[in-house]
């Protein structure tokens, strides 16, 4: 099964239904089917061998990405925010390719050799092409549905593949087929080149959801669409709760539409989905955690779930908050050890996931073992009851006289601290120990002394937990899909440690 099937049963099953944009003057399922049919066959005459997307987010975007299926050629959304010189570079990688480029990025793509470019202006004219609306597709036996660049956190930025058969079996195994009510709505905020927005447009369509599109995140523009169009459905990464929050507390703005809201993308401090929690107890919260190599969601902390446990006083269960769930049941998950031995409840080591959704493969490599399991290189651990606790990436743990320790347990403890806006703790290199914990911070309402700081952290975990190093800044560095950019800061440290050393 391909991803175009999907619009193409939702378009047969209910033609009428508006699925993009505004719910009086959107496009319905039978107008988006046409236009990705006039769409494909336009590609289908071009040399490229992939689809290129570099735009922001728009009603013409699920059109591409349908349309790519459609003809059998992968959909490789890039990212329109890196600089220029790394942005060419990610599109010669491309090559042969077709490039649909928002109008005023064009300039930034120019002359990149085997690299078609099509604007899209004249995109929007093709897809209305009623003569290519008509023609006969060639019949296409797609494979690769989509290319996603990693971030590139930690290096070079890695194509991952997700084949049509992965993306598939992720949305019928969690979407009913046409089962949204007419008069829902989801609005995507995150950019097209994010994992959660090509399933936001694959489960959106298959589900029969109207699929709102934000062009660029900001908190006021959200809870002011949100309220506009009567969002009943929406994502968001951590750092976008916290600033959509402080809107809705400053506008006294409820959102009564909001039934659901998801989150995911990376960690979500406990003190904000407690604020959230509270700010606006009429909408289901999940947590959803998943990655680019495994087609999206492969944990779910549900609705329920998050009202259990901010209700609760047992602090086994109110720590839930701080899990991502319950594997989906239609997968595999185990927590494993460094020599590949499946270890126990409440024992640390990586998150192996295996099922239909997951690729786990990249263009250069194939990660995934013979027998289907995926390393993810996330460390976690699994309670009693089956809930999944993520510690981060396998690189950021801190190894300090030999003992693994989670940067995400010492961030959780000093965010409770009320002077500590933001934080993030990594390991910078150390002659004795291997490695010292660092922590940088981000302040309020005054800044509270490094002693009142250590202090604060020893009385909840070990003292070789504590952070040796402290530094302060106005901001920390994240990318723009809410991933905090630990690599940068810890160059930056090391480099400090460094010019400190030969002083």
């Amino acid at each position: 099964m391909h991803t175009a099937l999907l619009l193409e049963m939702a378009s047969d099953a209910a033609p009428d239904r508006v699925i993009l944009g505004e719910l009086a003057s959107g496009v319905t399922l039978a107008e988006a089917q046409a236009r990705a049919k006039a769409a494909a066959a336009w590609f289908g005459k071009q040399a490229g061998e992939t689809v290129v997307y570099l735009g922001l987010n728009s009603p013409y975007l699920p059109v591409a990405v349908f349309a790519s299926g459609l003809i059998g050629k992968p959909f490789a959304p890039i990212n329109y925010r890196l600089s220029d010189e790394e942005l060419r570079k990610l599109l010669a990688r491309t090559a042969p390719s077709v490039a649909l480029v928002d109008d005023d990025m064009l300039p930034r793509a120019q002359g990149v050799e085997g690299v078609q470019l099509l604007a899209s202006s004249e995109f929007h004219r093709i897809c209305d092409d009623a003569t290519l609306q008509a023609e006969e597709l060639p019949f296409a036996d797609p494979d690769i549905g989509v290319l996603l660049f990693t971030s590139g956190t930690t290096g070079e930025p890695k194509a991952a593949v997700l084949r049509h058969r992965n993306l598939t079996s992720y949305v019928i195994s969690t979407v009913e087929f046409l089962g949204s009510d007419e008069h829902e709505a989801a609005l995507v905020s995150v950019p097209p080149y994010h994992i959660a927005g090509v399933s936001a447009i694959l489960t959106g369509v298959y589900g029969g959801r109207r699929i709102v599109h934000m062009p660029a995140f900001t908190p006021e523009g959200w809870v002011g669409l949100a309220a506009q169009e009567k969002i009943s459905h929406a994502m968001v990464v951590p750092t976008m709760m916290g600033r959509i929050l402080d809107v809705v507390e400053a506008r006294g703005e409820n959102l009564p539409h909001l039934k659901a809201l998801s989150y995911g993308g990376g960690r979500m401090p406990q003190v904000v989905i407690e604020r959230a929690l509270k700010l606006l107890p009429h909408v289901d919260f999940v947590n959803a955690y998943g990655l680019t190599e495994t087609s999206s969601t492969i944990a779910v902390l549900g609705p329920e779930d998050h009202r259990i446990a901010i209700a609760s006083s047992d602090p086994d269960v109110r720590r839930r908050l701080g899990s991502v769930g319950k594997p989906l049941p239609t997968l595999e998950l185990e927590i494993r050890g460094p020599n590949g031995e499946v270890l126990g409840a409440n024992q640390s080591g990586e998150i192996y996931v295996r099922g239909d959704q997951v690729s786990g493969e990249y263009l250069s490599k194939k990660v995934i073992g013979d027998d289907g399991w995926f390393p993810t290189n996330d460390g976690g651990w699994m309670d009693n009851d089956g809930y999944l606790y993520v510690e981060g990436r396998l690189d950021d743990v801190i190894v300090r006289g030999g003992e693994n320790m989670s940067p995400g347990e010492i961030e959780d403890v000093l965010r409770a601290h009320p002077n500590v806006a933001d934080v993030a703790v990594l390991g910078v290199p150390d002659n004795e120990w291997g490695e010292k914990v660092a922590a940088v911070l981000v302040v309020k309402n005054g800044r509270p002394t490094t002693d009142e700081l250590a202090a604060f952290v020893k009385a909840q975990l070990r003292s070789s937990k504590t952070p040796e190093i402290w530094e302060f800044r106005e901001v920390l560095p994240y990318n723009d899909t809410g991933k905090l950019l630990r690599r940068v800061l810890k160059a930056e440290l090391c480099k400090a440690a460094g010019a400190l050393a030969r002083a």
